[in-house]
């Protein structure tokens, strides 16, 4: 038995910034960060050796890798030669909700079939084998920040190269004002799942198509950096503002980010105490993101009590093996 347990992930901002369409011609650049809310896989021998028994949001029993319905697993499990397993998955967070939950799987699976076939891949190599296995093999049109966030783990300033490499770096704070920053975040769910692949390819479209979109996403890449800038600098505060301009700007490059319901809570929010905010991933439902000091955190608790709060930390591991037999 082989398990392996992946972050989800926060991105603040610079989101959209990781598609190919963008970066290629510009560089894009996010800041995000993993928590502790995992995807768990594992792998066990199957009594029948020439079949799969493959139990996640459906079960799976076939004896041919073709015939696998999934297609993350029936990637990588070919990619691998994988025969005569055994795999069931297990997450703290449903997927659709804006944490990067499809990219874990698939860091998490990679790092799952290196183990089972005793093979070493540092986790930069793993991200990028996720990147190029969702987005080449398989056509899903989305960027490629989320492989990273949840393979390395950590809060990371993560820059997109027109050379297709990608550059990580770590942002250190004082303990204390990491802390700060982590206790003024708080994350409620809308009670509502979306597609990011069709959210994404609307946006990927319109960066083809007009020029004021790229403007919009050169802006968000600043703001980006300009995130990095205030953390290592120690200044957690500067996440309000930066959260709430970046949230007007992505609204403004796709319309489907956002509806009623979420206007709403985001502006209740913000009419008792927060700081800025945004929804997390593509948008259109999902968790809710505010950042909001400790002297207005039960006032937006208040308002928005009719959400179900997730209560997090922050995660400095990345995806992991945590049991081996």
């Amino acid at each position: 038995m082989i398990i392996t347990r992946t972050p989800f992930r926060i991105s603040f901002a610079g989101g959209g910034s990781d598609l190919k369409e963008y970066y290629l011609n510009h560089g894009g650049a996010v800041v995000s960060v993993s928590i502790d809310k995992y995807v768990y896989l594992s792998a066990h021998p199957y009594f029948f050796k020439d079949g799969f028994l493959l139990k996640y949001s459906q079960h799976e029993h076939v004896d041919d890798v073709e015939k696998i319905s999934h297609r993350i697993i029936k990637q990588v499990f070919k990619d691998y030669s994988m025969q005569g397993i055994d795999f069931n998955s297990s997450a703290d967070i449903p997927s659709g909700t804006g944490l990067g939950s499809s990219s874990a799987f698939t860091v998490g699976l990679i790092n799952l079939c290196n183990s089972y076939k005793s093979l070493y891949m540092g986790k930069e190599d793993i991200a990028k084998l996720a990147s190029e296995l969702e987005i080449e093999k398989l056509g899903e049109p989305i960027g490629k920040q989320d492989q990273y966030a949840c393979a390395v783990g950590g809060l990371n300033f993560i820059e997109f190269n027109p050379d297709e490499t990608v550059g990580i770096e770590k942002i250190i704070m004082k303990k204390d004002k990491l802390l700060e920053l982590g206790k003024n975040l708080l994350m409620f769910y809308t009670g509502s799942t979306r597609s990011a692949s069709e959210i994404l390819q609307k946006q990927k479209q319109s960066l083809l198509d007009n020029t004021a979109k790229v403007e919009n996403l050169h802006k968000m890449v600043n703001l980006a950096k300009d995130l990095r800038k205030e953390l290592l600098n120690n200044n957690p505060d500067a996440m309000g503002e930066i959260l709430h301009t970046g949230w007007m700007y992505k609204k403004e490059l796709n319309s489907m980010s956002s509806n009623e319901i979420i206007d709403h809570y985001y502006d209740l929010a913000i009419q008792n105490g927060a700081l800025g905010g945004k929804v997390l991933g593509a948008g259109g439902g999902g968790f809710l993101l505010f950042y909001v000091k400790e002297e207005n955190r039960s006032n937006v608790r208040n308002a928005l009590k009719d959400l179900r709060e997730l209560d997090f930390k922050f995660d400095f591991t990345g995806t992991a093996l945590i049991y081996y037999n």
